[in-house]
């Protein structure tokens, strides 16, 4: 949302979770913001995750035009409440009112459909923006934390683990959302001046963390970690505007390039950004298939866990442990027997090639001992350290993970408080705290 790394606002360590007092900094500027500036028509579907202790953190306030979704991480998908290990509460809205109607419809549908509204009733003399965080395919809650219709799972009958076939029918659910968004964008006449992108926002949580079934074999490690697993994101971005479509880039992209880029799409001027962006315009590189500008990209600096992890060309350093080091394996798929059934591949897909695991692979790295050193392109599965034989390049990336450190921001983070119980907010989660005495003369 900012082109800014989260070591720069303070936001690197853990989330926020529902009754912490914290968020996105106020002093940031959103993309939302930049676009509206530009004339664009700006709306949220889904999940905003960024604070909302103060309504002055929701997304009203943070430049978009309309919010239809939640506050916080994770949720039921059906009954729309939000759970922390002390309070649970409705969480759900149609801007600023809590939306208690929507009571046992599926989330990923009731996205769709305002998605698909917003698109429709659109008037296109003005531009549009619209931001779509899907609730999927995160957990939900702590009894049953992976949901999905039996109209979507029933798809999946040779899927014989009834979790994965749960987390398969979540997808299913979200793949067709997206084609009804894509069909509507078609319908009205806006998909010839559009630009459509879809990404993960992290690596899966895999072997049930977070009470998930995804999947990033043969990656190693999971969401959580600073391993490939945990690192690489999944995405596409579809537009008749691209001069070369229909290829695969495995070009370097970091999530803070979208502001420049797509706020250089929609003609604003590159010097009106701060110059303390960590984003880079990547849009030569999507749409002509040039290099790109980025060649390095730092994946975090956690002060808390001790942890970090920076990628430089080919090469990637990693040090610390996340999650005390337990998720740092390989983790095949439930029912997975090493020998999937042949299957005609598209000569364009971007296929991960590990080679043997060797032997040692688990315990000839110990990161939080010592920095570990990869080449992600020969040996993107990490199986293979080479600090020792590379020790010029691990000292030159050491250095400038050092440069880095001077520059991080000290988690901001925040303890849990109290007062956002809610039950003391007719059993949902709020605003809880007045920043100002004269916010309800600002709210929108």
């Amino acid at each position: 949302m900012t082109g800014r790394h989260p070591i720069h606002l303070g936001l690197q360590h853990d989330t926020i979770t529902a009754d912490h007092p914290y968020g996105l900094p106020l002093n940031e500027t959103t993309m939302a913001q930049y676009l509206k500036k530009l004339g664009y028509s700006t709306h949220i579907v889904g999940k905003w995750h960024l604070g909302y202790y103060a309504w002055e953190f929701t997304p009203l306030f943070r430049g978009f035009d309309t919010h239809y979704g939640y506050y916080n991480g994770e949720e039921d998908y059906y009954i729309h409440t939000a759970q922390t290990n002390k309070y649970i509460g409705l969480d759900f809205r149609n801007n600023r009112e809590l939306e208690r109607s929507v009571f046992g419809e599926y989330s990923t549908e009731l996205f769709t459909e305002k998605a698909v509204n917003i698109i429709k009733n659109h008037n296109q003399k003005q531009p549009l923006f619209l931001y779509l965080p899907y609730q999927a395919v995160h957990s939900a809650n702590r009894k049953v934390p992976l949901q999905a219709p039996y109209k979507y799972t029933c798809r999946f009958p040779y899927i014989l683990d009834e979790k994965r076939r749960t987390f398969a029918g979540m997808v299913s659910a979200l793949d067709d959302g997206i084609g009804q968004v894509i069909a509507a964008l078609r319908e009205s006449g806006l998909y010839n001046n559009s630009v459509i992108v879809f990404s993960t926002d992290n690596g899966g949580p895999a072997a049930g963390f977070d009470m998930n079934h995804a999947s990033n074999w043969p990656l190693r490690g999971i969401k959580h970690t600073l391993w490939e697993g945990g690192v690489r994101g999944d995405g596409f971005i579809n537009s008749p505007m691209l001069e070369k479509p229909g290829r695969i880039s495995e070009e370097m992209i970091h999530v803070c390039d979208w502001l420049p880029t797509l706020y250089h799409l929609a003609g604003g001027n590159m010097t009106d950004l701060p110059v303390n962006l960590d984003g880079l315009n990547v849009w030569q590189t999507l749409s002509q298939g040039k290099p790109s500008p980025r060649n390095e990209i730092l994946h975090n600096i956690d002060p808390i866990a001790g942890s970090a992890a920076l990628r430089m060309g080919e090469f990637k350093i990693i040090m610390g442990e996340d999650e005390g080091g337990k998720w740092d394996e390989w983790y095949q798929p439930e029912g997975y027997n090493g020998a999937p059934k042949p299957i005609p591949h598209d000569p364009r897909a971007a296929v991960v090639h590990c080679g043997k695991k060797p032997a040692n692979a688990s315990t000839n790295c110990q990161p939080k001992q010592k920095p570990c050193l990869y080449n992600v392109i020969l040996d993107p599965c990490e199986y293979h350290n080479i600090a020792e034989q590379y020790p010029d390049v691990l000292q030159i990336m050491q250095d400038r993970l050092e440069e880095y450190n001077k520059t991080v921001v000290y988690p901001i983070n925040k303890e849990g408080d109290p007062k956002a119980d809610p039950k003391l907010h007719g059993y949902a989660w709020i605003p809880w705290i007045n920043l100002t005495s004269s916010v309800s003369l600002r709210l929108p």
